[in-house]
């Protein structure tokens, strides 16, 4: 059976997390999803009509949101695009369902399920995430369409509405904290970043903010949009693939690429070179061994995030404001679904309406021979109003809709006016 006209809803939505709070760095590398796994996951989804879902993944967590109750088939499939077991998996996911899941997902994209709270990169990535899905497919989930753009409308409200993100603490700020406390004579150094997705472009932005022109190259796999980049903000860029001698002159090397194994190991890292590294990629882009190394500092996400707690202190203060925007929004939600399961009684109440009142204008014409624009403008008010009254009736009666909407389509028959 085809899931096209399918009626999603929240006692189908469900979400399998593995996040920072069960998983460090490298065991959520290990779950990583990456753009080349997206086709031939949504393909074994649909041909095994297991309904509709997406995947979030990022430096902290890796999240599949389905629209099915089949969410441990659709684990099975998961496991089996990124090369790892199903027992494996288990044992660091959370399962939430229904309104649990929902309630989830808002709390993700209002970043205080971050573990740097208040962080609203993360909107963005969830945002992202769901349209590369939806090019793979031809045609949309209403359900997931709205609670994306409901998690995207509770982001912005909480931003504008709490002090959540007061003060600076991404992932990439926290990068560049650590490297001001962190080194001295920061003018004088030489910065390399590789990698300029949004981490990486969020990165150079807070150099160029906080360092009086810093001596920063960028590298990137795509030239094009390295280019971009470099011409954006004034700094040179170099060939990704000469990266290794460019290391031989870097003091501070910042990894911010979404490579699926190591891009920086032993064997193209410089030997007895000073050199800060901060690798912000998940899975880790650096090997551990370099850390190991004489004279190099070695820090990773999980790292940076411990080193902004002032910060969380003031924004876990917002948190209970954060959460009352959700819940009212969550009611908003909760609203539009009955509305729209209840739609077609609704709309065929409104038709039956309409036709009674097509009617009565129709004899009103035959016998005055014209129709005042007032009276047909004050005749459709009439008709919305009743809608719109037996709309909210069976919306908060829904476990009666059915019994309201026979009794007034015998008691509005229109084949006996």
């Amino acid at each position: 059976m085809s899931t096209k006209n399918k009626f999603h809803q929240t006692s189908d939505f469900a979400v399998l997390s593995i996040s920072y709070e069960k998983a460090d760095a490298e065991t959520r590398g290990r779950f990583a999803f990456f753009d080349d796994h997206i086709k031939a996951f949504v393909n074994q989804i649909h041909e095994q009509d297991y309904g509709d879902a997406f995947v979030v993944s990022t430096c902290n967590r890796t999240e599949i949101y389905s629209t099915t109750k089949n969410y441990l088939h659709i684990a099975e499939l998961y496991c089996n695009t990124v090369g790892v077991s199903l027992s494996e998996f288990l044992k660091y996911v959370n399962v939430l369902q229904r309104e649990d899941a929902l309630f989830h997902l808002f709390r993700v994209a209002a970043g205080l399920e971050s573990q740097i709270i208040g962080d609203f990169e993360i909107v963005s990535q969830i945002k992202n995430a769901y349209h590369r899905f939806k090019t793979y497919k031809d045609f949309s989930n209403p359900y997931l369409e709205r609670a994306i753009n409901s998690s995207i409308q509770i982001s912005k409200k909480i931003k504008n509405e709490t002090g959540i993100s007061t003060g600076s603490a991404s992932v990439s700020y926290a990068a560049v904290h650590y490297i001001l406390n962190q080194t001295k004579h920061i003018h004088e150094k030489n910065i390399l970043l590789l990698g300029v997705g949004e981490i990486g472009q969020n990165t150079i932005e807070n150099l160029v903010k906080h360092i009086y022109q810093p001596k920063i190259k960028i590298a990137n796999r795509s030239f094009e949009k390295a280019e971009k980049i470099a011409d954006k903000y004034n700094i040179p860029q170099i060939d990704f693939e000469t990266f290794p001698e460019e290391l031989k002159q870097t003091d501070v090397l910042i990894v911010a690429t979404g490579a699926q194994k190591y891009i920086i190991d032993e064997t193209n890292f410089p030997k007895d070179k000073e050199m800060l590294v901060i690798d912000l990629s998940i899975p880790n882009n650096v090997q551990k061994e370099i850390g190991k190394l004489e004279n190099v500092t070695l820090i990773d996400v999980d790292q940076l995030s411990q080193t902004i707690k002032e910060t969380m202190d003031q924004r876990k203060k917002e948190i209970p404001k954060a959460e009352a925007i959700i819940k009212e929004m969550s009611k908003e939600f909760a609203d539009w679904e009955k509305k729209r399961k209840l739609a077609p009684q609704i709309n065929h109440f409104k038709n039956t309406l309409k036709k009674i009142e097509e009617n009565e204008m129709h004899n009103i014409h035959k016998k005055f021979h014209y129709a005042k624009i007032e009276d047909m403008e004050l005749s459709n008010n009439l008709v919305q109003k009743i809608t719109n009254r037996f709309a909210k009736y069976i919306m908060e009666n829904p476990s009666r809709a059915d019994e309201i909407t026979k009794l007034m389509e015998e008691i509005l028959d229109i084949h006996k006016q």
